[in-house]
């Protein structure tokens, strides 16, 4: 059987992906069997992965909203546009669960041009400037005219001391981090030039879903019971992460819900904050 992609190309059906990509909504074995044969009752050849995909989180959110809300994390990611602002502020927080003091949005004077630097981030007199690529298409790769133009800016704010979280440093590290993926170039580009990289899912044990399945740092699109425009509402309040929530509930007096609604919301949240701890 084969399976349409996103771009149009048909490709063979692989199970063993399918069922891997279960297990990581944190449904236990049996669970995802369960799934897994309730899905193949329903596949025909020349299914969508976009089918697929629906199929497969409509099942896992009968089971148990948290698991669809950690399967749904790719997608929940792209809700972060449409041009990346929240994307970039989510990243900061990503990098503040590795320890690092962080800032977005700032303008840096390099020796010939100023240039506006995403993220700032410091750690251990590191001050680390990342350049975030987001991107709405699903399959989107980053090519290697990416990096080679990050590392020109990098280049034109080395040696230059800057003044952030009230202390005096230079640039030493530049990260390129994306929703997306890498190409082998880019890949191969960044590694040659000691510059890091972050994407979907590379590097593969540091990677960005391997982060979140590890330290739990969920976009708030992550919920499967806030509908769109509450999502929208709560990103322009400053909640950015499902741990927002469950540390300041009265975050939810934002949106316009009812009491029973937000405490569903509020359950799920709970829920998959602590369904990541028990992995």
């Amino acid at each position: 059987m084969q399976v349409q992609k996103h771009s149009g190309e048909l490709v063979p059906f692989d199970p063993d992906s399918l069922k891997n990509s279960l297990s990581r909504s944190g449904a236990n074995d049996q669970e995802v069997d369960k799934v897994f044969k309730a899905i193949n009752d329903k596949l025909y050849d020349g299914i969508s992965t976009k089918k697929l995909y629906q199929l497969a989180f409509d099942f896992l959110k009968n089971l148990r909203e948290s698991y669809a809300a950690r399967y749904s994390l790719k997608n929940a990611l792209r809700e972060l546009g449409p041009e990346g602002f929240y994307f970039e502020k989510w990243i900061g927080r990503l990098f503040q669960e590795d320890g690092y003091q962080t800032v977005t949005s700032q303008t840096l004077q390099g020796h010939a041009v100023s240039h506006e630097i995403d993220v700032i981030a410091l750690r251990d007199e590191n001050l680390c400037a990342i350049e975030c690529k987001f991107r709405n298409d699903i399959n989107a790769k980053i090519s290697v005219t990416t990096p080679m133009y990050f590392m020109s800016r990098l280049k034109d704010i080395s040696g230059l001391t800057f003044n952030f979280f009230n202390q005096e440093h230079e640039i030493s590290q530049g990260w390129l981090v994306t929703n997306a993926y890498l190409t082998s170039d880019s890949i191969r580009f960044g590694e040659y030039y000691k510059l890091n990289l972050l994407s979907w899912d590379y590097p593969k044990e540091s990677s960005i879903k391997a982060r979140v399945d590890s330290n739990g740092e969920y976009p708030i699109t992550c919920l499967t019971t806030l509908n769109q425009q509450e999502k929208v509402t709560l990103l322009k309040n400053r909640c950015i992460l499902v741990k927002d929530i469950v540390r300041n509930t009265s975050l939810l007096q934002h949106i316009q819900a009812n009491n029973a609604k937000k405490k569903r919301i509020l359950l799920e949240a709970q829920d998959l904050i602590n369904s990541q701890l028990e992995h």
